[in-house]
């Protein structure tokens, strides 16, 4: 389980690093897979899958908008999150400065999964290489290592 004092010190961290807003990601896994949602192909990042994933609003700690994120991109509900997997920065389209800490969570059921802002899901075997970007395919190889306990 992730502690609260880590989140706090990602957080601080962020702030130091002048990052400009913060996000959130989550690994979902089911039957040795896991939950990407495919973009909208007129969307930034077009195209490709993604994590879940969504902002941390300025009211909400890390960890709130994790369960949130998860709720409104998919429908499923947040029991437990368990791992930090690590964050990469990146630039929005309007130039700004976001950094996405991500984790893995367990959720109560894996379906009905209910997509309101994605063109598709699918649940992936990490044996293949999903079209992700280079700091997801990080956050996945993290992941992977974390279960086989390498």
């Amino acid at each position: 389980m992730v502690h609260s004092s880590l989140l706090g010190q990602l957080t601080a961290d962020a702030t130091r690093d002048k990052i400009q807003h913060l996000a959130v990601g989550a690994v979902i896994q089911f039957n040795g897979k896991v939950l990407l949602l495919q973009q909208p192909s007129d969307d930034f990042m077009g195209g490709f899958r993604d994590l879940p994933r969504g902002t941390v609003e300025p009211h909400e700690g890390i960890d709130q908008a994790l369960i949130r994120a998860v709720k409104m991109e998919t429908g499923l509900d947040v029991t437990r999150i368990v791992h930090y997997l690590g964050d990469f920065d990146y630039e929005s389209g309007s130039g700004e400065k976001i950094r996405q800490f991500n984790f893995t969570v367990d959720v109560a059921s894996p379906e009905p999964i209910v997509l309101h802002e994605h063109d598709a899901y699918t649940w992936t075997a990490l044996v293949e290489e999903p079209p992700v970007t280079d700091a997801v395919r990080r956050i996945l190889a993290h992941y992977q290592e974390r279960v086989s306990g390498r």
